[in-house]
């Protein structure tokens, strides 16, 4: 089976990782080292006790009459090794003398002359078999055995994980929550909006990058601005020098070319005033947000079109009682509406709630827009049909003034094409309704 280890993709994960990792390692390391001298240390000094042990033992036993050396066998076994009154299991020749076994013999090795074999089977030991001054045989069965560990080892160890996985954590997030703070503030980066300055607290590198996006913030609304105010004075000085031409032409004779002029001055004259509520639109947060009684407004809206013989109709209720900006709100629908009407000659509005937010949607059944252009359609300036008859191209910014319009209350536009034709323009309030 093969197992893909794949790098994990957020940076929290990775850094849990990498710190988990290190201190495991760092903890195993020391933990080894503690192991092996404690395991040295216990070594060293089995060894001392094991040669006064076997010395003595041996010397009481060989003092004892035979008869009694059955009943001191209890007391003289230790964990490790113990005396038997026998010659002992039969065993193989020992290729490798253990330090044991040089311990013994450096302890009675000279008084009692020993042999040693290595004894097979489930648990390999070794014996070292000898005679006491009257002929009787002795074995002294050692199993080697590793130092036991404490019975609160474990527990001390789990401890020791506890703490490191809750100090990784705690680093992780303090390394990650400025970063976590700075995505929030791109994600929500808003030139039209109020601006919302990052902390500029805490560790330098942090301080750093947050004195940064500030800047860069204040920069991109600056441009932003200086553009609309310049488009805006265009606009706006343009339509002075166009009233004087439509005055002169006024006095001009009738004629064809009198007629081509004056249409083309009506339609220049339409395109500054689409520029100048452009750059309007930009800073259409700027206006003060108003409790608006949803259906009231829509109702008000649509009777406007209707006293005007316009065919609008509205279907849904709502009920609900909103914070917006009543008069920009009223432009992107009318943007909508008047499109509508434009193409298809009716618009039907519909308001709904989805989700826990309200929906208004503006529908038609005109030609809709091709499924490639709908992507593009909100941009400035841009316009699907190929014509330049501003009767049916329009200037290309009736709806990209509804969509800054949108953005600027808090909510979102989206376009779609209407099965059996004609177009669907959804406006979702994210705001959350207040309700009566």
């Amino acid at each position: 089976m093969n197992l893909n280890l794949r790098w994990p993709r957020t940076l929290a994960s990775r850094l849990s990782l990498i710190f988990l990792i290190g201190l495991i390692l760092a903890q195993a390391l020391s933990f080894g080292a503690q192991y092996y001298e404690r395991y040295e240390s216990a070594k060293n000094t089995m060894l001392g006790n094991l040669e006064t042990d076997v010395s003595t033992s041996i010397a009481i036993l060989d003092r004892l009459p035979a008869a009694e050396r059955m009943s001191w066998l209890k007391q003289l076994d230790r964990r490790n090794y113990r005396y038997l009154l026998d010659e002992g299991s039969p065993g193989e020749a020992m290729r490798d003398t253990p330090i044991a076994v040089t311990s013994i013999k450096d302890a009675i090795g000279k008084d009692y002359p020993m042999t040693v074999s290595d004894i097979p089977g489930p648990i390999k030991h070794f014996q070292v078999h000898l005679k006491l001054s009257d002929g009787s045989p002795v074995t002294i069965d050692v199993r080697p055995s590793m130092v036991p560990l404490s019975p609160w080892l474990p527990f001390v160890l789990l401890g020791q994980l506890a703490v490191l996985i809750a100090c990784t954590w705690l680093a992780v997030r303090i390394a990650i929550r400025p970063l976590t703070r700075l995505a929030q503030a791109v994600e929500t980066l808003d030139p039209n909006a109020h601006a919302v300055h990052l902390d500029e607290k805490g560790p330098i590198e942090v301080a750093h990058a947050a004195k940064a996006f500030n800047s860069m913030q204040a920069r991109i609304a600056a441009y932003l601005k200086e553009r609309m105010q310049l488009l805006a004075a265009i606009s706006h000085d343009l339509q002075t020098p166009i009233t004087r031409m439509k005055l002169r032409a006024e006095f001009m004779d009738d004629s064809t070319e009198k007629d081509k002029l004056w249409s083309d001055l009506g339609e220049m004259e339409h395109l500054v005033r689409e520029g100048v509520a452009y750059a309007r639109s930009i800073h259409g947060a700027t206006e003060e947000s108003r409790r608006t009684d949803l259906d009231s407004f829509l109702d008000s809206l649509v009777f406007d079109y209707q006293d005007m013989g316009k065919d609008v109709q509205l279907s849904g209720k709502t009920g609900a009682v909103i914070d917006t900006r009543p008069h920009a709100l009223r432009r992107v629908l009318v943007n909508l509406t008047d499109n509508a009407l434009k193409f298809a000659g009716a618009a039907e509005l519909k308001v709904e709630r989805k989700n826990g937010s309200l929906s208004v949607t503006v529908m038609d059944r005109g030609p809709g827009i091709a499924e490639e252009e709908l992507a593009h359609v909100m941009e400035p300036f841009y316009r699907v049909e190929n014509s330049r008859n501003r009767s049916t191209g329009g200037t290309g910014l009736g709806l990209a003034i509804a969509q800054q319009l949108a953005t600027a209350i808090g909510g979102s536009l989206r376009l779609s094409n209407r099965e059996g034709g004609g177009l669907c323009a959804e406006l979702k309030l994210s705001a959350r309704p207040v309700n009566q």
